[in-house]
């Protein structure tokens, strides 16, 4: 915690724990949390709120802080007119939905930092994201104005804006139930596909994110339907991706989005959510396209997440900042990742050429200022075959410059670590180690996997069985949100069809309880974001649309068909789909949003296989088939012992056998691998 008497300035953000609140302790604003005290204080001495919302690893947030929340001429007039209150967006993700709308509604668009004015009440009457000093002034001073002389025009604003927002959430159930067919999908893809670079991968147009919820969509959609475009497009967004600035060569993970249209330039902060979505896309890439590389990026990406992001605790960090001292001792975006040409050259000596044909450090690879970001257009084989080294002798040379890098990167500062932990996010990490472990085999993966899930029990589990959201310094704080409870889910069912373990199903079912008692909307299946324990906001809103991360409403949605498959409950297959009725007129005006919505389309439009595996060797089967995509099942492996009904009366004593099912219907049992995917194949 920073030390109070090193700074003219201390603010009640010094008792919070989260890295990005301690950020602005010593700004002149007298800063609060966001908690009732601070709430009531706007309402006691009938104060404008002024809601401030970011988080550690946001440049701009950086920016504005030091342009504005650090003069004392701007926290004057911040803290003579308003109740100031700083946000981070990441343990209050409530807090940031709600008024995130507001200004998605006044303004358009959004981002952040995002600031917004509100009246003691909370309802917002005006936002926006960043803004320079002169900018913030003048604005803080008209609303300061006008909120004294014509207070009325306020509240009439407020009122029609609160009735917008409240509009923004309203999904019906359907009168009729719509039918599901394959058809569905030809419109939809059609439309998505005009907002689709097929030359650099991704969405078209800049900045770029790598979305891996629709690529994970689009990849399945592909393969079960023998579409060789969308498949083509999947790979081409793949390589472009991982080849990259977007992705670190040097020790491993992507950072958030791209600036430009081709991968070059990244927004260099590494968030935990980004890399554990893509350790789980690359993972299910491999087992499909077997391209060695994306078993590397796999390796590399988890490697980076349990060297660089792992607490002693057993849980993970969640972010890395863009920013860090440059040689100089400046901060600077980007300073820890790129290169000069005079330092490489150094570096490397006559291995200087070679390195950088390959890695562009030439016009193509030059950000600014001098400085490179490492960037391939090559795959290892082509670049090996076209200047006269065998692959594997190319892959050996790139190792060592790799290793060079690293070790000379080790004398330069770290960015800034964010190191709370989130619930939903290391339960996304705990999938996508499950995962890549299936994919590549590693122990090591398969180990962090289970002790995050320990950590989770025994830190973030309440004893009334309720779930906290976010963890620092040994404490965990502030009741969960629906996103950790659909993340958790996820990560018990994929712990338990990776190692067969049924105390992971058994908890998957106790919390999807909860969530239908606590998030239950009783006039629509779709669960509501905050529990209904928790303070009520302007609005109580619902996640819908699949972003950067899914919807918990989606997540949940697909956590309620494999869990109703796992456990041969009918009744929670149909609660998903009255769930994705809700959306269907929905999807089909912007499907792109809707990914994880369309992958549980696929489930009742597309065959879906219950695969059983009964024996002594189940587990060692068991990972075997799983070594295979099949994006279009749930594996269920047991022996004598199991309590499954999928596996009642499937044990034959000195066998292993494999039941290939739909609804409940079995095929005549095989005895291997080959046999089961045979018939796949053939259905």
């Amino acid at each position: 915690m920073p030390d109070p008497e090193d700074h003219p300035y201390t603010n009640e953000l010094i008792h919070e724990s989260s890295p990005y609140l301690l950020q602005h302790a010593h700004n002149p604003v007298n800063w609060k949390a966001w908690n009732d005290q601070s709430l009531n204080e706007a309402i006691d001495n009938e104060k404008l709120l002024l809601i401030s919302v970011g988080y550690s690893a946001c440049h701009w947030c950086h920016v504005m802080e030091h342009e504005s929340f650090e003069d004392p001429e701007v926290a004057a007039i911040m803290n003579k007119y308003f109740v100031n209150i700083k946000v981070d967006r990441e343990e209050r993700p409530d807090v940031d939905q709600v008024y995130m709308n507001a200004v998605q509604v006044m303004t358009g668009a959004g981002g952040w930092p995002m600031n917004v004015v509100a009246l003691p009440d909370g309802r917002p009457v005006w936002g926006g994201t960043y803004f320079q000093k002169k900018q913030w002034m003048d604005a803080l001073q008209q609303l300061a104005n006008l909120f004294q002389k014509e207070p009325k025009q306020l509240y009439e604003y407020a009122y029609r804006l609160e009735q917008g927002l409240q509009q923004l959430d309203l999904v019906d159930l359907p009168e009729n139930q719509k039918d599901y067919s394959q058809e569905l999908f030809i419109p939809m893809l059609e439309k998505w596909k005009r907002f689709l670079d097929f030359t650099y991968g991704g969405s078209s147009g800049a900045p770029k994110f790598m979305m891996p919820s629709n690529l994970d969509f689009l990849m399945r959609w592909a393969f079960q339907n023998q579409n060789r475009e969308l498949s083509n497009y999947v790979q081409v967004s793949l390589d472009k991706i991982s080849f990259g600035g977007t992705y670190d060569p040097v020790e491993g993970g992507f950072s958030r989005y791209s600036v430009d249209a081709r991968w070059h330039v990244p927004h260099f902060e590494k968030m935990l959510y980004d890399n554990a979505q893509l350790l789980s896309l690359y993972s299910k890439a491999y087992k499909l396209y077997q391209k060695n590389w994306y078993a590397e990026v796999v390796e590399q990406t988890a490697s980076f997440l349990l060297s660089e992001m792992r607490s002693p605790d057993g849980c993970f960090y969640s972010a890395y900042d863009a920013d860090s001292p440059n040689s100089e001792g400046k901060n600077e975006e980007g300073a820890y990742y790129v290169w000069t040409k005079a330092e490489l050259k150094e570096l490397l000596n006559e291995e200087f050429d070679l390195f950088a044909k390959f890695y562009h450090i030439d016009q193509t690879g030059h950000w600014e200022n001098g400085n490179y970001v490492l960037y391939r257009t090559a795959d290892s084989r082509d670049f090996a075959a076209e200047n006269q080294l065998s692959e594997a002798a190319f892959i050996e040379k790139k190792a060592n410059w790799l290793k060079l890098l690293r070790e000379n990167r080790k004398k330069r500062d770290k960015p800034g670590l964010d190191d709370k932990a989130l619930t939903s996010w290391n339960c996304m990490t705990i999938t996508g180690l499950c995962h890549a472990y299936q994919a590549v085999q590693n122990p090591a993966f398969q180990q962090a996997a289970l002790e995050t899930f320990s950590w989770l029990e025994n830190n973030m589990l309440q004893e009334n069985g309720r779930l906290l959201h976010s963890y620092k310094n040994g404490k965990s704080s502030i009741n969960a949100y629906l996103e950790d409870y659909a993340f958790a889910i996820e990560a018990a069912i994929s712990l338990f069809e990776t190692f067969s373990e049924e105390r992971f199903l058994e908890f998957a079912e106790r919390l999807t309880e909860i969530v239908k008692i606590d998030f239950e909307d009783a006039a629509n299946p779709l669960f509501f974001f905050t529990s209904s324990s928790d303070r009520k906001l302007v609005t109580r809103t619902k996640e819908l649309t699949d972003n950067v991360i899914p919807a918990s409403n989606s997540v949940m949605t697909r956590n309620l068909f494999k869990l109703g498959k796992l456990t041969a409950k009918n009744s929670m297959v149909a609660e998903a789909s009255e769930m994705l009725q809700c959306l269907l007129e929905k999807i089909p005006e912007y499907p792109q949003y809707y990914s994880g919505w369309l992958d549980l389309l696929m489930n009742f439009t597309h065959p879906f296989y219950e695969i059983a595996i009964c024996g002594e060797n189940f587990a060692e089967i068991s990972e075997e088939i799983q070594e295979s995509y099949i994006p279009n099942s749930i594996l269920i492996a047991g022996d004598q012992h199991s309590s499954l009904k999928l596996l009642e009366n499937r044990y034959q004593p000195g066998k292993n056998l494999i039941y290939l099912c739909e609804e409940g219907s079995c095929q005549r049992p095989t005895d291997s691998k080959a046999g089961v995917m045979a018939q796949i194949r053939q259905v």
